[in-house]
């Protein structure tokens, strides 16, 4: 079952990059996260009222739900949307994959878990993998002011994904499931995201064609309803630390739909980075025995 899961995560959160590069455009990029999480949420909740499995919660877990809206569902895409306008989006994908370190630091920030050695040299593999991949972007592009500003942002993004992530594994603690935390957290934020419009000034425009209403819909349900719930399902199965590994990964596969869609040209470090991301991969899912030693593990 967690195989399955961490594949559809990958795939799903592997094909979205290209969706929301198509949401870029006349629609601005707050009012288009506010469109995408407010129709998410609307979806779960009739999912849930029609199949009862909306759970009751308290006011702790509402108000859980509000950070949680606040770092996954608004600040995060709010940050690297706005980051991929002055940096390429290779290299904001990089910055994401730090989320496997980030969530085994918070983890034993948080939680008092132990960071295994796996997991850390995993990571560590997994993102020289990427650096290969994306090296052309990494190498070309100067360090401007700009660029400066894009990296904090894709930084600071990856630290309220690591949060979010963080506060769904409490949530899932206490026995509330993903898909009631996910939807009240995603009408949550895009609640606080709507305010802040309106604050602005910033007008809540449409684009009336194929390109950005199918990239909307694509995002909204399996980047939305299915991929956060896959996704932090998992986070409360695995832990935050191997979950996160799925953004170690799917750039991978965001690279092939590049490749077909906008004419991305394979070369021999990006292969080779390919190779390290896998066995990175298989590191991580590797358990520690009785004497510390890491030993096969199982996904399912």
């Amino acid at each position: 079952m967690n195989l399955s899961l961490y594949l559809l995560t990958v795939l799903i959160w592997g094909t979205t990059w290209i969706a929301l590069k198509w949401q870029l455009g006349v629609v601005a990029i707050p009012v288009s996260i506010v469109y995408r999480f407010g129709l998410a949420a609307l979806v779960l909740f009739v999912m849930l009222l029609l199949s009862r499995k909306l759970q009751v919660m308290n006011r702790r877990g509402h108000l859980i739900c509000v950070a949680q809206g606040l770092c996954l569902f608004c600040i995060n895409f709010m940050c690297f949307l706005t980051a991929s306008q002055w940096i390429p989006s290779g290299l904001v994908a990089v910055v994401f994959s730090t989320a496997t370190l980030w969530n085994a630091f918070n983890a034993r920030v948080f939680f008092g878990q132990k960071i295994a050695r796996n997991v850390l040299m995993g990571g560590a593999l997994g993102l020289l993998g990427l650096g290969l991949l994306f090296w052309p972007e990494l190498a070309g592009h100067t360090a401007s002011p700009e660029t400066l500003l894009g990296l904090g942002l894709a930084l600071f993004g990856t630290l309220c994904f690591s949060a979010g992530n963080m506060l769904s594994s409490l949530q899932q603690k206490a026995g509330l499931k993903p898909l009631t935390t996910n939807a009240w957290g995603m009408a949550y934020g895009a609640a606080m995201l709507s305010a802040w419009c309106l604050v602005k000034g910033i007008p809540f425009d449409m684009e009336w064609n194929a390109r950005y209403i199918g990239s909307l819909l694509y995002l909204v349900i399996p980047g939305s309803v299915i991929g956060f719930t896959a996704y932090l399902t998992l986070v409360g199965r695995m832990g935050p630390e191997r979950a996160a590994y799925c953004t170690v990964l799917f750039p991978v596969v965001a690279l092939n739909v590049s490749a077909v869609v906008e004419g991305y040209q394979w070369t021999a470090p990006a292969l080779a980075g390919l190779v390290m991301v896998m066995l990175g991969n298989v590191l991580v899912f590797r358990k520690p025995d009785a004497r510390g030693k890491p030993m096969t593990g199982k996904l399912a």
